[in-house]
């Protein structure tokens, strides 16, 4: 287990797998009646004990996207057939599709900021300032950055205390950034670089309106965020 690991709670590190895991299911990298790797596999992948990868499949159980045949293993079930709301990869096919998933962004998670900033605790706290701080990391080595961009978004739903956002978000998963449907892969260039810069300054002027516990500040500077980008995307839309 890695020394990041060994210093969070036994919860916190199962939502992660959860969160991971789910958001495979749900973005069809894992398909139904597929197996999943085993717990060893996900315990080195993640580096957490084999307790969380338990309580972590458990929850998927819960939630009707595997089940667990003993003595065979555990198999994704998907999601089936008038199931909970979801966002499918074809559904975010085109400029159209990512500003209307973004319409829905700005409706929920700009009370998600405004709630997260009056119920925040120092342990998510530290866990935004830590995703910050991944999408730096990635800006430096010339990565994308779009997993750190999700988990500081998925990190706002935590921090409101409310598991339906969280679900939500997970719903949505890694597929909900723009530019993780819309941009080729590859070494950034200046101008992403600089883009992305200006997307993780939105990201701090969140954080700091939630370390201060400021919903309206919150509300706002999340608003803000995401309208920035509804609206870059619209100029694509219309080749400007």
């Amino acid at each position: 287990m890695t020394e990041v690991a060994a210093r969070r709670r036994p919860r916190s590190l199962a939502h992660d797998v959860v969160d991971a895991l789910s958001g495979r299911i749900r973005d069809g990298s894992l398909t139904p009646g597929e197996k999943l790797p085993t717990e060893a596999a996900i315990m080195e992948e993640f580096g957490v004990s084999r307790t969380v990868v338990r309580e972590a499949i458990s929850r998927l159980q819960a939630a009707g996207l595997v089940e667990t045949r003993h003595g065979v293993g555990t198999f994704v079930v998907g999601l089936g057939e008038g199931s909970a709301f979801r966002i499918s990869p074809d559904q975010l096919g085109t400029l159209h599709d990512v500003i209307e998933v973004l319409e829905l962004r700005i409706a929920v998670e700009t009370e998600s900021a405004s709630l997260a900033a009056v119920r925040r605790t120092p342990e998510n706290l530290e866990a935004l300032r830590g995703a910050l701080q991944a999408f730096i990391s990635a800006l430096e080595e010339g990565r994308d950055a779009v997993g750190p961009d999700f988990q500081f978004h998925l990190e706002i739903a935590r921090a409101t205390h409310n598991q339906h956002f969280v679900d939500l978000m997970g719903t949505l998963g890694g597929m909900m950034i723009p530019r993780a449907r819309l941009e080729p892969p590859g070494p950034l260039t200046p101008e992403r670089q600089a883009y992305l810069r200006r997307v993780n300054a939105e990201h701090e002027s969140i954080v700091d309106a939630i370390a201060r516990q400021d919903p309206e500040g919150a509300r706002a500077a999340m608003r803000t965020h995401l309208a920035n980008s509804r609206e870059r995307r619209r100029r694509l839309a219309e080749g400007r």
